[in-house]
This record gives structure tokens, C-alpha cells and sequence, in this order.
């Protein structure tokens, strides 16, 4: 069983920055595909950003291209996603989730996630 635990969600100003971790219980998770999802109220979940498991490869919504990138510390068991130029659209509650059946090509479609996180909100408001 993996646990995850997502920080770093906070109430911030149009243009500003946040980075969000993901703490996963376990040096299993090392071995798997992470990704970063978000659900805005009223909206289907999201997929924001997914990094694999060891060749540091990664994916972005188009939405989010240029302003988030997701990074990896396997030492910590830990994946960041560093969000630069907030819009208020991208306010959402932020969750992670991984598994051992997730596939970078189809991550963000949740496909194969087993696991997630309980999630953190990233509201972006003047």
C-alpha cells in the first residue's frame, strides 16, 4: 500500500509562485510514474504534469506548459511541482497519484493510477 500526502497549497495572487510536494510513504513509489492532477469545482479532474519513474521524462498539460515543471527527489521518496505565473484559472484542489500499471503516454488521462493523494488547494485570487 502506498500513502500519499500533498503540501504546499496555499492562497496566492495572479502571476505569483507555489511548489506543491508529494510525499510518498515507501521506496517502492522510486519505481513508479508519478503524475500531478487538478479538479476545479463544477470540472472533471485533470491531468497537470506526469514525470517517470527513473529516465526523468516528462509530460504537461497544454495548459500548463512554460509556467509548472514536476521534478522527482527518490532519495526522499518526494515529486515537486514548481507553479510559476498563477492565473485564477488555475485554481483546483492538487493532487498526486501513482501506481505500478501507470504508462507516461497515458498518465494524464489517470490511466493506471492506483494510488492517491488527498490533495492540497491552490487558489489564485487578487
Amino acid at each position: 500500500q502506498v500513502q500519499l500526502v500533498e503540501s504546499g497549497g496555499d492562497l496566492v495572487q495572479p502571476g505569483g509562485s507555489l511548489r506543491l510536494s508529494c510525499a510518498a510513504s515507501g521506496s517502492t513509489v522510486n519505481y513508479y510514474n508519478i503524475g500531478w492532477f487538478r479538479q476545479a469545482p463544477g470540472k472533471e479532474r485533470e491531468g497537470v504534469s506526469c514525470i517517470s519513474s527513473s529516465t526523468g521524462s516528462v509530460v504537461y498539460a497544454e495548459s500548463v506548459k512554460g509556467r509548472f515543471t514536476i521534478s522527482r527527489d527518490n532519495a526522499k521518496n518526494t515529486v515537486y511541482l514548481q507553479m510559476n505565473s498563477l492565473k485564477p484559472e488555475d485554481t483546483a484542489v492538487y493532487s498526486c497519484a501513482t501506481g505500478p500499471r501507470i504508462r507516461l503516454a497515458t498518465c494524464l488521462k489517470s490511466s493506471g493510477v492506483d494510488y492517491w493523494g488527498q490533495g492540497t488547494q491552490v487558489t489564485v485570487s487578487s
